[in-house]
């Protein structure tokens, strides 16, 4: 693993790992606007079918508790078989559960549809951050994971409800939703059928004692080419014929549960269910709310498209503090910058100016911290545990996204706007307590960190030894 991170520093970023990002990139930009598809059609389907906010919230629990298990259930397969074999899969979940959504009748077709899209969607993010943490050396790690979710989070935030507008001016009528989701079908089918070019993770393959495999992936990233015969064979580790002690520990997913991890695990929880939920409540009611404050539904998706360009923005300023300052920082800080941003959305903005304004500057703030978390999550595990440490923590943070749009809609219906955003606020105050107790990460290797007191993982020493010479 020492040999591992010096080849990868060495290795830099070459037009092998660009391309990498770029077909990850493709499936998480589309991921972001299956994320926002209930909200987009939120106002039709409430028109076409009676449904209040609550049913509105109910379709996005069950989108987003699916993606809870999907994320588990990937990030188990990826540590036990690999990570990009995942990816596909994932991909193909979450086509398949767009044309069920398509031909919903009713809303309980819809809601089979969005279990399956969540399916697909959930382990999708999780493996992706966790496949370009272990491509990455350490200094180009938070900046790689940052741009994929520029894509993921920003740009597709940001572009979503101008889809959904796209897509209603060229198919008109009371079936124009369902061809929102025929649309997103076709990019996934792409996406897969490119993503067969990127190869297994050097991190995983050297885990499993695949020395050879190993240096011919790292080979690729060299000479900047993921495809052809006559790529150059080197020899970045040096094989002795004796796998290493990682290939030989079976994979317990209790682990990231116990000890040092577990305290990683719980406060990293703990923040990621705040964060998301306050995220994806404020996504899929924001369209509802700006109906309800009389807002044609054109209207409203271009205020809401106003609102995410702070989106785009935080996770470009995500990906940029990400190569030059400590996570827990970052973290902090846009914490504190959300909760007041939500105070002022609830209580401060009488006009729509003032509301786009502040709901710019709050989606800023949402898409830094979510950023960093991709980030930070991959960074506090070992290997052997890596994709299903990180995939909890995403999986919680879905799992958050799953629940709290039913809080918030219930909020809506009773208390109005002050109600839902003082719940944010909230949020996001719980949210600055809880990452205090988290190590930090930034500059030091994934298989470096200390675990149990001070001790460190069995990979830890010798890399250590490695960077002091």
């Amino acid at each position: 693993m020492a040999q591992l991170d010096q080849s990868l520093d060495r290795i830099g970023m070459t037009r092998s790992h660009h391309a990498i990002i770029f077909l990850i990139l493709i499936g998480c930009l589309f991921d972001a606007f299956e994320q926002n598809a209930v909200g987009i059609v939120g106002p039709v389907l409430r028109e076409q079918w009676g449904l209040d906010a609550a049913h509105i919230g109910m379709l996005n629990t069950v989108t987003f508790a699916a993606a809870a298990v999907g994320r588990v259930i990937s990030g188990y397969v990826a540590d036990r078989y690999g990570r990009r074999v995942m990816l596909s899969i994932d991909l193909l979940l979450f086509t398949l559960g767009a044309g069920i959504c398509a031909m919903a009748p009713n809303l309980a077709v819809m809601a089979i549809g969005r279990a399956v899209v969540g399916f697909g969607l959930g382990g999708e993010i999780a493996i992706a951050v966790t496949m370009l943490a272990e491509f990455c050396s350490a200094k180009a790690r938070g900046a790689a994971i940052g741009t994929v979710n520029v894509a993921a989070g920003g740009l597709g935030n940001f572009l979503a409800p101008g889809f959904g507008l796209l897509v209603f001016w060229l198919f008109p009528g009371d079936n124009n939703w369902r061809w929102l989701f025929v649309c997103l079908m076709v990019p996934a089918l792409l996406g897969a059928f490119y993503r067969r070019y990127i190869p297994e993770t050097p991190r995983f393959l050297l885990s499993q004692g695949k020395v050879k495999e190993t240096n011919a992936v790292l080979s690729k990233l060299a000479a900047g080419r993921l495809s052809g015969k006559h790529i150059p064979q080197q020899e970045f580790i040096a094989d002795d014929g004796v796998a290493p002690p990682e290939s030989k520990v079976k994979v317990r997913v209790t682990e990231i549960f116990r000890g040092a991890l577990a305290r990683r695990t719980i406060p990293l929880c703990v923040t990621i269910w705040m964060t998301y939920g306050a995220q994806i409540s404020v996504l899929t009611l924001m369209p509802t709310i700006l109906v309800s404050l009389g807002y044609s539904i054109s209207k409203s998706l271009m205020f809401t498209m106003v609102m995410q360009c702070g989106s785009l923005l935080g996770a470009i300023a995500a990906s940029a503090l990400g190569f030059h300052f400590p996570r827990k920082r970052v973290l902090t800080i846009g914490a504190v910058c959300a909760c007041i941003a939500a105070l002022s959305i609830g209580f401060l903005a009488k006009n729509i100016v003032v509301l786009l304004a502040a709901g710019a500057v709050f989606q800023f703030f949402v898409l830094l911290l979510n950023t960093t978390i991709w980030i930070f999550a991959p960074e506090l595990y070992p290997t052997r545990v890596r994709a299903f440490g990180t995939a909890f923590i995403l999986a919680t943070g879905t799992a958050g996204g799953a629940c709290m749009p039913l809080v918030a809609g219930k909020l809506l219906d009773t208390v109005g706007l002050p109600g839902v955003f003082t719940m944010v606020a909230v949020m996001y105050a719980i949210f600055v307590i809880s990452i205090q107790s988290v190590p930090e990460t930034y500059g030091t290797s994934p298989d470096a960190m200390p675990i149990d007191g001070g001790e460190q993982d069995h990979a830890a020493a010798p890399i250590a030894a490695a960077r002091s010479h």
